[in-house]
C-alpha cells in the first residue's frame, strides 16, 4: 500500500511543480504593470502639475499695460458744456447729427415761426384795430397747409430716427467681445467669459486719489472696464439687487441693469481713450457715487492686458492643462487595470 502511494506521489509531483511555477509567473507578470504604473504615476502627476502651473507662470510674466491717462474734454463732461458730449462711436455720431443738425434747427424754426405768428395776430387783430371782427368760419387752404406741412416735417424726422433706433439695437457680430456687466449697490462688476477672466469689481476712487491720478472727481474708479478700440463689443448687463442703469454718454451707451434679466448692448469704440459714465437709475443712498470708467486700448495692448490677467485670446488653442490631466489619467489607468488583473486571474484559477 505504501509503495502504491509513493508511486502516485512520484507520478504527480512534476505536474504539481509545473503548476506552481506557472502560477508564480502569472503573479509576477500581473504585479509588474502595477509596480511600473505606480512608479510612473508620481512622475505623470508631477508633469501634469508642472504643465498646469506653466500657463500661470507665463501669464505672470506678461506685464499689464500702463494705466491710461484721461484727456481733458474727451469722454467726460466739459465746463460750461450745454450740448451733447463729443461722440466716439458710430451710433453716437448719428445721434449727435440728428440732434444738432436736424432737431435743433427744426424746433428753433418752428418755435420762432409760432412766436412771430402769435405776435402778428395779437397786433393785427386787436380790438382797437378791428372793431368789427371777421365772421370767417374756416379757410380750406390754411387747414390743408397746417395739416400737410407738419406731416412732412415728422416724416423728415422719422426716417433717420428709425434708422438710429435700429442701429442701437442691432445684434452684435459673432466676433464681438462679450463682457458681462453686473450692477450692485453701489459698484459695478465686470466679467470676460470669452477671455476666461473672472468677475472683478469697480469702486469709486477717493477725491484725493482721483486728483493724484489726474482724473475727474466722482468719475474715477479703482478698476476700469478695459475694452479694445476698433473692435465690436457686446455687453450683457444685469442687476444683482435693484435696477441700475449703465450709461456712457460719449459712446451713446445706456442700458438698464435689471435683476433677473439679461439686457444686451453692442457698440464699437472708435479711438483709444478713457470714457466716463455713471449709473443713471436712482438705485439707493449712494446712487451718485457709482461711476463707470472705460479704458479703450489699441488691440495689441488689450491682448497684452488679457494675458496679464491670466486670460486667453480669442481663437487661441485650448488650455494646456487639459492635455496633461488626460495624460495623467491615462497613466493611472493601467495601474487600475493591473491592480484588477490579479484578482480576475485568481478568480479564474479558483
Amino acid at each position: 500500500m505504501k509503495s502504491l502511494v509513493l508511486a502516485g506521489l512520484l507520478a504527480f509531483a512534476p505536474a504539481m511543480a509545473m503548476n506552481n511555477m506557472a502560477l508564480a509567473q502569472d503573479n509576477a507578470a500581473a504585479a509588474a504593470p502595477v509596480e511600473s504604473a505606480n512608479a510612473a504615476a508620481p512622475a505623470a502627476e508631477e508633469a501634469a502639475n508642472a504643465a498646469e502651473a506653466a500657463p500661470d507662470a507665463k501669464a505672470a510674466t506678461v506685464a499689464a499695460p500702463p494705466r491710461m491717462k484721461p484727456t481733458e474734454g474727451v469722454g467726460m463732461p466739459s465746463p460750461g458744456e450745454i450740448t451733447l458730449q463729443e461722440q466716439f462711436s458710430p451710433t453716437g455720431h448719428t445721434a449727435r447729427w440728428l440732434h444738432d443738425v436736424l432737431l435743433l434747427p427744426i424746433i428753433t424754426i418752428i418755435s420762432i415761426f409760432v412766436l412771430l405768428l402769435m405776435i402778428f395776430v395779437m397786433i393785427r387783430f386787436r380790438r382797437a384795430a378791428n372793431p368789427n371782427p371777421s365772421k370767417t368760419a374756416h379757410n380750406t387752404l390754411i387747414e390743408v397747409l397746417w395739416t400737410v406741412v407738419p406731416v412732412l416735417i415728422l416724416l423728415v424726422i422719422a426716417v433717420p430716427s428709425i434708422g438710429l433706433l435700429a442701429d442701437q439695437y442691432k445684434p452684435a457680430p459673432k466676433d464681438a467681445l462679450t463682457v458681462k456687466v453686473t450692477g450692485y449697490q453701489w459698484y459695478w462688476g465686470y466679467e470676460y467669459p470669452d477671455a476666461g477672466i473672472p468677475e472683478f469689481v469697480s469702486n469709486l476712487l477717493p477725491p484725493e486719489k482721483a486728483l493724484e491720478n489726474g482724473e475727474p472727481n466722482l468719475l474715477a474708479v479703482d478698476n476700469r472696464l478695459v475694452l479694445p478700440a476698433g473692435r465690436p463689443i457686446k455687453l450683457i448687463i444685469t442687476g444683482a439687487d435693484v435696477i441700475h442703469s449703465f450709461a456712457i454718454p460719449s459712446l451713446w451707451v445706456k442700458m438698464d441693469a435689471v435683476p433677473g434679466r439679461l439686457n444686451e448692448k453692442s457698440f464699437t469704440i472708435e479711438k483709444p481713450g478713457v470714457y466716463y459714465g455713471q449709473c443713471s437709475e436712482l438705485c439707493g443712498a449712494r446712487h451718485g457715487f457709482m461711476p463707470i470708467a472705460i479704458e479703450a486700448l489699441p488691440p495689441a495692448q488689450f491682448d497684452q492686458w488679457v494675458l496679464s490677467q491670466g486670460g486667453k485670446l480669442p481663437g487661441a488653442a485650448p488650455a494646456a492643462t487639459a492635455a496633461p490631466a488626460a495624460t495623467a489619467d491615462a497613466a493611472k489607468a493601467p495601474a487600475k487595470t493591473a491592480q484588477a488583473a490579479p484578482q480576475g486571474a485568481a478568480s479564474a484559477k479558483l
